[in-house]
């Protein structure tokens, strides 16, 4: 029979003789439900304490809440989820060793859950305290109840998490950005050996987030069966259901995806402290777990539970006293008086309480195994790799030969970067390499293949396939910099995209910026490879061309942009920075430039890393003097060129090749003297600044006065062509510099 299926009654009729062209299986992983489900007591699991110890621990959310008139009461949906968590034993946790590099690791990607975080601190070691334990308060950033009434102030608790924090092993706030440092951890902790588990507190709303679609694509694709996400299943987001942006069935995006999943209700701890401990022990099939637990957004807080209003809105003042009543607390209800409300829910935490959180504290410390057993499994498991710290590695006297490019040949500065990640892939078991789906192209992938690519078959690779993905890549990427494994060891990590991709990358970049300065004993190192960059990408057009994107890492501190000259002075650039161990963004691009001749006056490719040096002095040959500051290799290649028609025409030319004005300014705190002999008061007067891109990053160079009249660089967007054509449209052939140099010069 032939069928025309577009008649609904032969359609139908398709339908009823041949089913199975109508069905498709869903390929996910694991499902689990355990709604309701009879289940057997659990050692530990005390139902009436641990409600107890819920009630307890909503009084300080909502207290700490209205003592900032500012915070996320929301966040008392997860009461039970952080104590079922914390304190089943699924979970591994040392309350006065909070940062044991053998611990499991806990990120609450809802960063903004931070009042749920305190008051959980504030139960253990209100609790600790009361059984007679002594900590350092200040050491290990405990948090006491009565902290709880400076929260969000500068000398309290932060608005949002913070790594410091026990509990916490990655600062968060912006929402979906958590799963994605999470995920990273989980890849370096499986790829070295260890068992340690990964737990992820997260909001259903962050599933709206793109890089968290990207984040579960590729747990999945890297086998991460030690990584647990808790998904707060509660419907609200900030502007509403989330059903009105996630139209689908929630649980498609987890299951369809290739997660195991299991259902809970997110109000029964033991039903949570059950699936936590299947999630923990697996599914053996090498896949992530996310863990449903359907609960109330705001349970207990008054009129606002279970709407999106008590996301992040405190209650008036009279009625927070009417729900801090109904918790069965009988506070004083004075307003702007919540440091006694904070007493009166502390005395609910009774001994009897404190013992038993306690105890329970105790088996969780217990699972943690000693660090030297740790590392000796990591050294037996990473066989015949350096188990050195990478930013402990320093420049060879005597570089290895495929570390130095041979002057006066073309060699594209993303080639050095090629060979130099390739090298120092073998020489720690603790570098990390991958690409937007560019790898062949901005050539990571040599690197990434001495171990290979990290599979479910390849646990043990060093290589990461992001696909194209850039935000997940660089929170991934970022992120697992800032951990610090058994013995110390910190990994660190290059990810690459084409510069003008490296824009959405940022604000997982500032995100770990932040973390490094909050909690410098944990500062990482990583490279944001800009590849491509500059007018280079020609044929490419306007949308590769990166000409703009180093302005935004120029913003953040705590990373600076190096932008080499060529291939050696890219070696030289490298071996710096991992030894000082300051992020980067470095700028490589991809056609074959010229590796600049040394000597005759011209410094060695090691001046690079003073982020400025001079290529070629003045002449003195009584010409009015000019200093040309240049960044881009062509640009000087082509500066080069015209000279000497320059010096012909009276002028005397001094030329500063500039690698990093950030590098640069460094240099003029630490060392003025050298600093000023590159670049001195009297040459600023008489530069001209020249860069193949933004123009404001030569800005350094040039006096305020000047930064207009005295630059030139590409403030517009260009066009297709070969990298010659497109250096002719955008003005930067020898000769058009020569007309802007004496024009600007004047």
């Amino acid at each position: 029979m032939h069928y025309n299926i577009l008649k609904s009654e032969e359609l139908e009729q398709l339908r009823n003789t041949e089913p199975s062209r109508f069905k498709n299986e869903l390929q996910g992983g694991q499902y689990l439900n355990l709604q309701k489900l009879d289940l057997a007591p659990m050692d530990g699991i005390d139902k009436e304490k641990l409600s107890d110890l819920a009630r307890i621990l909503r009084g300080f959310i909502f207290s700490a809440v209205e003592a900032a008139r500012s915070g996320h009461p929301g966040s008392s949906a997860k009461a039970e989820m952080i104590l079922a968590m914390v304190l089943s034993g699924a979970m591994s946790f040392n309350a006065l060793d909070p940062k044991n590099p053998g611990r499991d690791r806990l990120i609450w990607s809802a960063g903004h859950c931070s009042p749920a975080l305190y008051a959980m601190l504030a139960i253990i070691y209100e609790s600790l305290k009361l059984t007679g334990e002594s900590f350092d308060t200040e050491k290990i950033h405990a948090v006491m109840a009565k902290h709880l009434d400076r929260f969000r102030r500068p000398d309290g608790p932060q608005g949002h998490v913070e790594a410091y924090s026990p509990l916490a092993d990655f600062g968060t706030g912006p929402s979906g950005h958590g799963l994605s440092g999470a995920s990273g951890m989980a890849a370096v902790h499986k790829s070295c050996g260890l068992d340690t588990k990964v737990f992820v507190i997260m909001g259903d709303a962050e599933s709206e987030e793109g890089m968290s679609y990207e984040a579960r694509n590729v747990a999945v694709s890297l086998g991460q069966d030690n990584l647990i996400v808790n998904l707060d299943y509660n419907h609200y987001g900030i502007d509403g259901d989330i059903n009105e942006v996630i139209a689908t069935p929630y649980i498609n995006h987890w299951l369809g995806l290739g997660w195991n999943v299991i259902e809970v209700n997110g109000h029964d701890v033991l039903e949570l402290a059950y699936a936590y401990k299947k999630a923990a022990g697996g599914f053996s099939n090498k896949r992530p777990t996310v863990v449903l637990a359907h609960a109330r957004k705001g349970q207990g807080y008054g009129k606002m539970e279970n709407t999106a209003e008590s996301h992040g809105t405190p209650a008036k003042f009279p009625d927070y006293v009417e729900i801090i009543k109904n918790l069965g607390f009988d506070i004083p209800g004075v307003e702007k008086e919540t440091d006694k409300d904070i007493e009166v829910i502390l005395k609910s935490l009774t001994p009897e309480l404190a013992q038993y959180v306690c105890e329970r504290l105790k088996v969780v410390a217990e699972k943690i195994k000693p660090e030297n057993e740790l590392v000796a499994k990591m050294t037996t498991t990473l066989s015949g790799r350096a188990l050195i710290n990478p930013t402990n590695i320093k420049r060879p006297e005597t570089l290895p030969a495929e570390l130095v490019f041979e002057q006066g040949k073309n060699v594209a500065t993303r080639k050095a970067t090629q060979s130099w990640f390739d090298w120092l892939m073998k020489e720690t078991a603790f570098f990390y390499a991958g690409a937007g789906d560019l790898a062949k192209s901005v050539l990571t992938a040599k690197a990434e293949n001495v171990f290979g690519i990290i599979t479910p078959d390849n646990p043990l690779g060093r290589g990461v396939r992001f696909g194209i993905a850039e935000q997940n890549m660089a929170m991934f990427g970022t992120a697992i910099t800032t951990d610090r494994l058994p013995g110390n060891f910190a990994p660190v990590s290059v990810f690459a995209s084409y510069g003008v991709f490296t824009s959405m990358m940022t604000n997982c970049v500032r995100l770990t910026l932040i973390n490094n300065h909050l909690y410098p004993e944990h500062k990482g190192f990583f490279i944001v490879l800009a590849a491509h960059d500059g007018p280079e990408t020609g044929e490419d057009g306007p949308t590769h061309q990166g000409l703009f994107w180093m302005s935004m890492y120029n913003a953040y501190p705590g990373i600076k942009v190096y932008k080499p000259m060529d291939a050696n002075e890219t070696i030289e650039m490298l071996f710096y920075a991992l030894e000082k161990g300051e992020p980067i963004a470095l700028s490589v691009a991809r056609p074959d430039t010229v590796v600049f001749a040394r000597g005759n006056g011209v410094p060695e490719a090691r001046e690079a890393v003073n982020g400025a040096y001079v290529f070629k002095n003045y002449s003195e040959n009584g010409g009015r003097k000019i200093a040309l500051a240049i960044c881009g290799a062509q640009v000087l290649a082509n500066t080069l060129e015209i000279v000497p028609e320059l010096e012909a025409g009276g002028l005397d030319v001094k030329i500063i090749a500039v690698t990093s004005p950030e590098l640069y300014e460094d240099l003029r705190k630490t060392n003025p003297t050298k600093a000023n002999e590159i670049c001195s008061d009297e040459d600023r007067s008489r530069v001209v600044a020249m860069h193949n891109g933004w123009k404001g990053f030569l800005y350094p160079f040039l006096l305020p006065s000047d930064y207009d009249k005295r630059t030139i660089a590409i403030d517009t967007y260009l066009t297709s062509g070969n990298p010659k054509e497109v250096y002719e449209v955008a003005g930067f052939t020898a000769q058009d510099l020569k007309k802007k140099i004496l024009r600007a010069s004047k």
